[in-house]
């Protein structure tokens, strides 16, 4: 079954990386799921309102990145992991790992996928990461606000254009996800990881690696801070 496409919205960027963005954060968010077959290149480029050649090169981006595999005659769908890396989160995550071992992880990758992503990025990554940033507040809900939490965290790893690292990303996710929900219950530590967040895009965005990975580190020291037990 053809996957349907939420519309387009329009920013002062290339087209092609505004369409390359939005069709990564449908993926990213789960909107669509490997799998999926997208619209024919003619249909999804009208209903996008776009040239066909401006979505051709968002495509070939997105093939690029292993998020879509484009066979001729049978159109474009949407992947999933590398099986080597799927394999390793699923045997992984049968064991009894300790949240402060996660923790540690998440201290060492974190900010190295900011430096990364500060140094690698494209503009449809920087579309997309800006795009939960302008839907991010402090007065979401707890979960709503751990939501785009997640969701932005995904988006730099996938600006790091490393699909290892992405997949690792997701892995410390799930195994941090405890810590993560007390970030957010509060309005006060809402808004704590947001600036966190507008700090660390605005390293990438200025592709200053160096930046990117302090601005990652105090952003998870921040974290762990406002997520100890209410007093």
């Amino acid at each position: 079954m053809t996957a349907s496409i939420p519309p387009l919205r329009r920013r002062a960027r290339s087209v092609s990386a505004e369409v390359a963005a939005h069709l990564e954060g449908l993926i990213t968010s789960g909107e669509l799921r490997a799998g999926d077959r997208l619209p024919p290149e003619r249909e999804l480029a009208a209903s996008m309102s776009v040239s066909r050649s401006s979505l051709r090169q968002a495509m070939f981006e997105l093939e690029s990145k292993k998020l879509i595999e484009r066979r001729q005659g049978r159109g474009s769908t949407v992947i999933d992991m590398p099986r080597r890396a799927g394999d390793l989160a699923g045997g992984l995550a049968e064991l009894d790992i300790e949240l402060g071992y996660a923790t540690e992880l998440r201290d060492l990758v974190e900010p190295r996928i900011a430096e990364l992503a500060a140094l690698r990025a494209v503009d449809s990554n920087l579309l997309s990461l800006d795009d939960v940033l302008t839907r991010s507040s402090d007065t979401l809900s707890p979960a709503e606000s751990l939501r785009l939490d997640i969701e932005f965290h995904t988006l730099l790893a996938h600006a790091a254009q490393n699909p290892l690292l992405v997949t690792l990303c997701t892995m410390t996710t799930d195994w941090t996800r405890r810590t993560r929900t007390l970030s957010h219950r509060t309005r006060h530590a809402r808004r704590l990881s947001l600036e966190g967040h507008h700090r660390i895009y605005a390293a990438v965005a200025a592709h200053d690696g160096t930046a990117a990975a302090a601005a990652m580190e105090l952003h998870l020291r921040e974290v762990r801070e406002i997520s100890g037990p209410p007093r």
